[in-house]
């Protein structure tokens, strides 16, 4: 059985990361670290369909 992989590109600097995928892997909130841009997005991952999860950032909560 031959699967078929993909390498995740960042979604901020659509640089390769470090991170591959199959086509049945299903990532729910998966950090995702860009060695390039040094940021982490938060990502769901299906079918090779990336989507970023959006959440508030820690700075701009308020108490």
């Amino acid at each position: 059985m031959s699967a078929k992989s993909k390498w995740i590109y960042c979604p901020i600097c659509s640089s390769k990361t470090r991170t591959k995928v199959y086509a049945n892997t299903i990532l729910i909130s998966f950090p995702l670290y860009c060695p390039k841009c040094k940021q982490e997005s938060l990502v769901n991952i299906k079918k090779f369909k990336i989507i970023i999860v959006k959440e508030p950032d820690a700075k701009t909560q308020s108490r």
